[in-house]
């Protein structure tokens, strides 16, 4: 077994403050084997590493099946190696066998999320909420430790645009890490730039009266006035389905994203666009 002060071996007399008590305090994964067990030496040497690499996000216990019946028969072990993780004294995860290295990895996450994990879901929860500064200023820590991170890049420019930051939304839209959030982030370009375009526009509107909605509309998403800004874009739509080659509706569809499809604004200004396009 790997020395490491997180792998340590437990039997009947210590499973209890072990594994039990200690998993009230962090997660303890228990590896039930035997020393006769062939894929048990193909995952208890993965098991160890990747409890070092964790670093102390959780603990790993290992338990000799031959040596310890009582404990195997209580835990419902019939077949070897059986991997299980307890939070707070109960079992809240397992598998049987030599699992590949990618599914071992889901499952410790899943048991034991990273630091970058927590604190992603924690400005998500801000984003959600719509503390908007809250979630900007969370997800722009997140990148200065992570870097280019696609799931944070994409909160941080969802917590912009709802901001009226439309400049700094397109340039990280510009240079989007690759990921599976790109399709999502894409979709927020059209917001993006109606945002940058009232930003640059100030207090002058030009002339032709759709342009001088287009921007006021964009303007009041920048001021937190979503159901005046959605109203400025479903006028424009009634005048003109194709204007500016559908970026109003655009913009509606990337405000509806990020406002969520049970949000009362999404559902209110959604049938009436459907009533305006079909």
């Amino acid at each position: 077994m790997v020395r490491s002060d997180h792998i340590f071996e437990v039997d009947e007399s210590t499973f209890e403050p072990e594994v039990l008590l200690r998993s009230h305090e962090v997660p303890v994964v228990v590896d039930f084997w035997a020393a006769w067990c062939g894929p048990c030496r193909t995952l208890g040497p993965l098991l160890e590493r990747l409890t070092i690499e964790a670093g102390g996000a959780f603990r790993l216990a290992k338990v000799d099946v031959d040596a310890n019946p009582n404990l195997a028969a209580r835990y419902g072990v019939r077949g070897i190696p059986a991997v299980k993780g307890f939070r707070a004294g109960t079992v809240v995860g397992e598998f049987v066998g030599a699992q590949p290295e990618p599914l071992v990895r889901r499952f410790l996450q899943n048991l034991a999320p990273s630091a970058e994990s927590i604190a992603l879901e924690r400005a998500r929860s801000l984003l959600s909420t719509r503390h908007w500064p809250e979630a900007e200023q969370a997800f722009r820590s997140l990148l200065d430790e992570e870097g280019n991170s696609p799931a944070a890049t994409l909160g941080l420019i969802k917590s912009l645009l709802m901001q009226g930051h439309g400049g700094e939304a397109e340039g990280l839209l510009d240079r989007f890490p690759s990921g599976t959030e790109w399709v999502e982030a894409e979709k927020l370009r059209p917001l993006a730039q109606a945002l940058a375009l009232a930003e640059a526009s100030g207090a002058s509107l030009p002339e032709e009266p759709l342009e001088a909605a287009y921007i006021r509309a964009a303007s009041l998403v920048g001021r937190g006035n979503l159901p005046a800004a959605m109203d400025g874009l479903i006028d424009i739509l009634r005048q003109d389905k194709h204007f500016r080659k559908g970026a109003a509706r655009q913009v509606l569809l990337g405000l509806f994203m990020l406002l969520g499809d049970e949000d009362p604004l999404t559902r209110q200004y959604r049938d009436e666009l459907a009533s305006i396009l079909f």
